[in-house]
């Protein structure tokens, strides 16, 4: 039986040759009509896709088929759901078409030349990028609840590839409904996570509409969405020219109540584009992997042999529609008889039933297979199969291999978190936040930090990023992917304990204190050994300026400014130590600097604002960006990250480079014990606004009540930087309103703001001996009407299965055109010429700017030992 698969499989080879010789002309060809030839060899970088154009703040629609791509990135970026519907670019204009214009269109069947499937150019995308282009994609389609892709056709002269590595930033959270504690959940790497696979294939013609079928399957009736294209959607029903072939995948995961959960177990759900007769590699492949394939099929008279192949593992399911006019009953009897199936494994769309009935008819086969405990499978198990089928793995490039190898040496070790830091990140424990409370032992305490040798993780780690800076990347990602793995581990485990002695034990305070301490320690990530550099370098810079060890430790400010330039965030603020080390990140900006070449102009964009109301998420949909947090965990402390502006675009825009700056949640319930979580609040916020030229204040309108103790904080800060010669601009964000008459119904809501703004401002003046200072606006450029922004929530829906909110991505697009205008004018709102000479300002062609240099490092001693003074003193 086995030789008789090989030479069948041999024959499907010869074939496939054919086949792909073929589709790398149709493939050379979009790709050219897309405008993306350059981007075969030198693949397109997260960076390039980030960078700030005219389009950025423009948001135009599309104009033609090369602005396809372009379009559908910064849609994605935004995490916008309606990414895949602008991406038809029929300019149809009957006014203005004669007549015998208008007949000759009427007569072209294959529609307009401009028109391209959504897939075909999601496809090309994919060929067309890195890998962690790909992986970005990847998760803000899973975001948008699209399905994403499992194989890819036609990459590298291969038939397809295995989109392992683009899967693995995917986490998800999810509540079955076996699970024993019914208030509980999994949170888990979408690629680790072993679940059944129910895969839909199509052999030869089907009336079905597969794929529109499958997103009822998918959906409850108050929340329909389009997870996979179909011939409905905007140019699903153009002719795919790429695409077939493409196996794509998505998950249902459920949320744990029984009224709304479709199917009570995570499944995966695969679609394969195209007929399985010509795609035989990827069939195979699916039968390998899944639990139970469904084929739709109409006309059984061709190409059902290969189902009848014994090497399928897979349940096999038969879907059809008896009133398809390429059925027929006796070859469908033939083939049932041949391949000995049950009537549970037929699924027939019989006369008189809807698509609602076949739906639920369908959905009730799935959750009985589930029941059945079927064949389950993790996607890092499926790339054993596709090797073994010849498929490629995308992980298998050797830049990947080396950075995977160099994070498990460091990471395979890590049991107990807080041991691994306290003995291989010794630098920023006690001793670093005992040196930022007691500044005046600091020479003791920093002889002792002088006296600790490099740990052996931080020697791997600093030789791991500095040995290639191909291999750096995948190396980081690994780290980060580990190391989330790790804290989630760690984390939950943690949890469990802490919430059974919550239950069982309450008297016991000190044990339940110290499993709070644990939680609070058990998250690790790359930022913890960047930290670990920095107190390196700190604790390096005391030592005598020939002596080796601070020799030795030299590059590596240049090796951060280097990753900060290839769009890795920096630490601004340590969040456990509350302090900055002036004299890194001093270096950092001075090598940063050097490297953008001595004239960089920058500005600088902040989000302040309750802990927990969705300030990253409000950056990363922005800007498309990603901060790297601990796993489990709210942000704690500041980190910067630099988006570089197209070069066409610097003059408008002002500056060569756009910084974001995310801060940790105000009011945090965890310092809110500490005496000093005021003033800890104040100084961040100080800080932070010192260095903006906007700042957003970002409002939850559940967490209105502590709104009146941020805005005191803030109007602290900007009275502050009145002191020394700034006015940055102000904008508030008011998350979670939905209303469309929110702007208008609540123009009482912004007087009210306004007044308590003023009143807040007298009473900061006569604390701050600023007497001066009578309103807001003295301090800061504020207008009410065009400086308050309401976003409706994130969500549509319930999670998991909920997709982002089309409406928040368009209010937070709508919010960045005019950050970008606010950016183009902001050289009417600095400070006269002697003034911004303290801000150490660069006039370069009558568009003033701020260097990096001098912005951050100089600010930055001014700022901290402004705060210092002013907490000594009080």
């Amino acid at each position: 039986m086995f030789f008789r698969f090989c030479l069948c499989f041999m024959i499907f080879e010869n074939f496939v040759h054919f086949f792909f010789f073929i589709t790398e002309t149709l493939q050379g060809e979009l790709i050219y009509d897309l405008g993306l030839e350059s981007y075969l060899q030198e693949k397109l970088t997260l960076s390039t896709v980030l960078e700030i154009t005219s389009e950025t703040v423009n948001d135009k629609l599309v104009q033609s088929v090369k602005s396809l791509p372009w379009y559908f990135l910064r849609k994605l970026m935004m995490v916008n759901v309606t990414a895949r519907s602008g991406m038809c670019t029929s300019n149809e204009d009957t006014e203005l078409q004669s007549l015998d214009s208008f007949l000759e269109d009427l007569g072209d069947l294959q529609g307009h030349s401009n028109r391209l499937n959504p897939l075909d150019v999601i496809t090309a995308l994919f060929l067309c990028s890195d890998g962690f282009l790909q992986q970005e994609m990847t998760l803000k389609m899973s975001m948008c609840q699209y399905a994403v892709p499992l194989l890819l056709p036609n990459s590298d002269g291969h038939q397809c590839m295995l989109m392992l590595w683009a899967m693995r930033d995917i986490v998800k959270k999810f509540r079955p409904h076996s699970l024993k504690d019914p208030k509980g959940f999994i949170e888990d790497s979408i690629v680790l996570s072993k679940l059944p696979m129910v895969s839909f294939v199509r052999l030869g013609s089907s009336s079905l509409r597969k794929s529109h079928i499958l997103n009822q399957v998918l959906s409850n009736p108050q929340q329909y969405h389009d997870t996979f294209v179909h011939d409905n959607m905007a140019c699903g029903d153009t002719k795919r020219r790429i695409s077939n072939g493409l196996v794509e995948i998505s998950w249902y995961l459920p949320c744990g109540n029984e009224n709304i959960d479709i199917f009570p177990e995570p499944v995966a759900v695969s679609n394969l584009r195209g007929d399985i007769s010509s795609f035989y590699t990827e069939f195979f492949f699916l039968c390998q992997t899944s639990a139970a394939v469904f084929v739709f099929c109409d006309d059984f008279n061709h190409g059902c042999e290969m189902l009848h192949e014994q090497h399928i593992r897979s349940q096999l399911f038969l879907v059809s529609n008896s009133q398809a006019s390429s059925f027929n009953v006796a070859n469908f009897k033939a083939q049932i008889s041949k391949l000995q199936l049950q009537p549970k494994n037929i699924l027939m769309k019989r006369p008189g039933m809807n698509d609602a009935e076949f739906v639920n008819k369908l959905r009730m086969t799935v959750s009985k297979l589930l029941k059945e405990n079927p064949l389950k499978m993790n996607i890092v198990d499926m790339s054993a199969t596709a090797h073994e089928l010849g498929i490629p793995v995308d992980e298998d490039c050797t830049q990947c291999q080396n950075g995977k190898k160099m994070a498990e040496m460091m990471t395979s070790g890590i049991t107990d978190i807080p041991d691994f830091k306290e003995k291989q990140l010794p630098l920023q424990g006690e001793i670093w936040k005992e040196l930022t409370k007691l500044e005046k032992e600091q020479c003791r305490l920093t002889k002792q930090q002088v006296a600790l040798d490099m740990s052996a993780a931080m020697s791997h780690f600093i030789y791991a990023i500095s040995n290639s800076r191909e291999d750096r990347p995948y190396f980081l990602k690994w780290m980060r992917i580990n190391l989330d793995t790790i804290s989630r581990t760690n984390l939950s485990h943690l949890r469990e304990k802490y919430k059974e002695k919550c239950l069982n034990s309450p008297e016991d305070k000190e044990l339940i204190a110290k499993l709070d301490r644990q939680i609070s320690s058990s998250s690790l990530g790359v930022e913890h050994f960047l930290r670990e550099m920095g107190q390196l370098y700190e604790s390096a810079s005391s030592l005598p300026e020939n002596d080796l060890a601070r020799q030795q430790m030299e590059k590596l400010p240049r090796l951060c400014a280097e990753l900060l330039l290839d769009g890795f965030p920096l630490e601004l603020v340590d969040g456990d130590a509350s302090n900055i080390p002036l004299r890194w990140v001093s270096a950092v900006m001075n090598n940063l600097n050097h490297l953008t070449g001595s004239k960089s102009k920058i500005r600088v964009v902040t989000v302040l604002g309750v802990q927990s109301t969705g300030k990253s998420t409000l950056l990363n949909t922005m800007f498309g960006v990603q901060f790297a947090v601990s796993s489990g965990r709210c942000t704690r402390g500041a980190f910067m990250l630099l988006i570089r502006v197209k070069e066409d675009f610097r003059k408008k825009l002002g500056c060569d480079y756009v910084m974001i700056i995310d801060t940790e949640g105000l009011k945090s319930p965890e310092l809110a014990q500490l005496a000093e979580s005021y003033e800890h609040d104040n100084e961040l916020a100080t800080l932070v606004v010192g260095l903006s030229d906007i700042t957003v204040i970002n409002i939850a309108m559940e967490n209105s009540t502590e709104m009146k103790d941020i805005l005191q904080i803030v109007v602290h800060a900007f009275l502050r930087m009145k002191e020394v010669g700034k006015k940055p601009c102000c904008q508030f964000v008011h998350q979670n309103v939905a209303d469309v008459s929110a702007h208008d119904k609540n123009i009482r809501d912004r007087k009210l703001l306004l007044e308590q703004l003023n009143e807040m401002t007298q009473t900061a003046a006569k604390m701050e001996k600023r007497g001066s200072n009578k309103t807001f606006t003295d301090i800061m450029k504020y207008n009410p009407e065009k400086n308050n922004w309401y976003i409706p929530g994130l969500w549509h829906g319930n999670p998991p299965m909920a997709p982002v909110n089309a409406g928040y991505s368009e209010s937070v697009i709508f919010g960045l055109l005019n950050y970008g205008r606010f950016l183009k004018n902001l050289s009417s709102m600095l400070q006269p010429l002697h003034e911004l000479l303290k801000w150490q300002v660069l006039q370069a062609g009558g568009q003033p700017g701020i260097s990096l240099q001098h912005r951050l490092s100089n600010f930055l001693l001014m700022c901290c030992s402004s705060l210092r003074h002013r907490s000594h003193s009080s």
